[in-house]
């Protein structure tokens, strides 16, 4: 029982600090340009010799 004690608040915190990452990354700009990288990626570069 004492492990338990230890680690539900070591548990409760990790998902704080997740879910506080998410949030950071949704208000930087992270999730703005989905399609932008899948597309790049069939976009031949005429430029390359």
């Amino acid at each position: 029982m004492s492990g338990l004690t230890l680690l539900i608040p070591i548990a409760l915190a990790m998902g704080l600090i997740g879910l506080a990452a998410f949030f950071w990354a949704m208000r930087s700009g992270q999730y703005e340009d989905m399609d932008g990288a899948a597309n790049r990626i069939l976009i031949e570069d005429e430029d390359e010799a």
